[in-house]
C-alpha cells in the first residue's frame, strides 16, 4: 500500500504544481512529499520530475507515468466507491478548464444547482481561452469549442455550435445589406483574429471569406460589443448573441452563409478507462442541460434549421472571386 501512497503524492505534486502545495493538500511536511518522491524514483530506476528552486517540470519518462497513474488513482476511487455503495456521489474537488464567455454565461449560472446536487464536491472553475494541457496542469476536464483534431484525449460533444453573420439594424439603416460574400468585400468586417478567414457554409460548399474592418482587437468581446454598437458585421455564435438576435438588437445577414458546421462545444477528458465519477456527472449535466435544440436557439432554428443539419442550403451559384476562395474538404 505504500506504493500506493507514493504514486498519490507524485500526483498531487503534479497537479499541484509544488512539493509545498500537494503537501498542504495530502498534510505533509515538504521534507516527507520530496523524500518519498526519491523513494519512487529510485525505485523506478528513472527521473520523473526536473526540479528547481521556482518550479517543477516532468520529464518525458515523468510525463507518461503520470498519465497511466492518474487512469490508476481513478481506477482505485471508482473500485472505493463501487465497495462502499457510493458510485453515484462526487466527492473532492473538480478542476475545469472552460472559455472565458462561454462559460461566464451558460456554465456559471447552472453551477448552483450542480453544485446543490453533490454538495460534497467542489469546483475549480478556470477560465481561459487557450487550450490548456489537461494532463500536465492536472485538470479533470476541459470544455472546448472547437473543430477538433485527433488526439490521446477523449472527447464528448456535447452541444452543436451555430454561428451565423450578424449586424445591429442601424448598422444596416446606413450601410445597406450584403447581397452576397462579394458584397461584403466593401463592409466593416469585424474579427478578433486578425488575418484569419470565417470558414461559411454555403450554397457553393465550404468557403473561406477574409474579413477586414477598421477595428482591431484581442477581444472576441469587445467585437461583441462593437456589433452591437452598429459597427460593423461579425461572424458569432448563436450561444452568444441569441438573446439579442431574439429581440431584435442583432440581425442576420447572408443566411445562406453560416460558419462550419464542424464545430461543436466538447467535454475533453484524460481517459475513457476508469472515469472518475465526479467527471462523469458534471458533463452529463451539461449535456442534459444542452440537449436537442440548445436553449441559446430558442426562437431562432426558423429557416437556418439547426435541427435538420443534412438540409440544403438555399441559394445562388455565382462563381467565387477576390478575397473569397472555396475550401476543400
Amino acid at each position: 500500500m505504500s506504493n500506493f501512497g507514493d504514486l498519490e503524492i507524485f500526483s498531487r505534486v503534479v497537479s499541484a504544481g509544488s512539493m509545498s502545495a500537494a503537501g498542504r493538500e495530502l498534510g505533509l511536511s515538504p521534507a516527507v512529499v520530496s523524500k518519498r518522491l526519491r523513494r519512487l524514483e529510485d525505485r523506478l530506476g528513472s527521473r520523473l520530475l526536473q526540479r528547481t528552486t521556482r518550479q517543477i517540470a516532468l520529464t518525458e519518462a515523468g510525463q507518461g507515468y503520470y498519465e497511466r497513474v492518474v487512469a490508476i488513482l481513478a481506477g482505485i476511487e471508482e473500485a472505493e466507491a463501487f465497495v462502499a455503495r457510493r458510485s453515484a456521489t462526487a466527492r473532492g474537488t473538480l478542476k475545469i478548464a472552460a472559455p472565458t464567455s462561454f462559460a461566464r454565461m451558460h456554465i456559471a449560472p447552472h453551477l448552483g444547482a450542480f453544485m446543490e446536487a453533490n454538495a460534497d464536491l467542489s469546483i475549480n472553475l478556470v477560465l481561459s481561452d487557450e487550450f490548456v494541457d489537461i494532463v500536465g496542469e492536472g485538470y479533470d476536464v476541459a470544455i472546448r469549442i472547437a473543430e477538433l483534431a485527433d488526439s490521446s484525449l477523449v472527447a464528448r460533444k456535447i452541444a452543436p455550435v451555430r454561428r451565423i453573420l450578424c449586424a445591429s439594424p442601424h448598422y444596416i439603416e446606413r450601410h445597406g445589406a450584403p447581397r452576397d460574400l462579394h458584397d461584403l468585400e466593401r463592409h466593416n468586417c469585424l474579427t478578433h483574429l486578425a488575418g484569419e478567414a470565417w470558414r461559411l457554409e454555403g450554397p457553393q460548399g465550404l468557403v473561406a471569406f477574409r474579413p477586414n474592418g477598421g477595428l482591431t482587437t484581442n477581444s472576441s468581446e469587445v467585437v461583441r460589443e462593437a456589433v452591437l454598437a452598429g459597427i460593423g458585421i461579425g461572424l458569432r455564435s448563436t450561444w452568444d448573441v441569441g438573446p439579442e438576435l431574439a429581440e431584435g438588437r442583432l440581425v442576420q445577414v447572408l443566411p445562406d452563409h453560416e460558419g462550419s458546421r464542424s464545430i461543436a462545444v466538447h467535454a475533453i477528458y484524460p481517459s475513457r478507462q476508469f472515469l472518475p465519477v465526479k467527471v462523469r456527472l458534471f458533463i452529463d449535466y451539461l449535456a442534459d442541460l444542452y440537449a436537442g435544440v440548445p436553449y441559446w436557439e430558442a426562437g431562432l432554428a426558423g429557416e437556418a434549421g439547426i435541427e435538420n443539419e443534412d438540409a440544403p442550403r438555399r441559394g445562388g451559384s455565382r462563381p467565387l472571386t477576390g478575397s473569397v476562395c472555396a475550401v476543400a474538404v
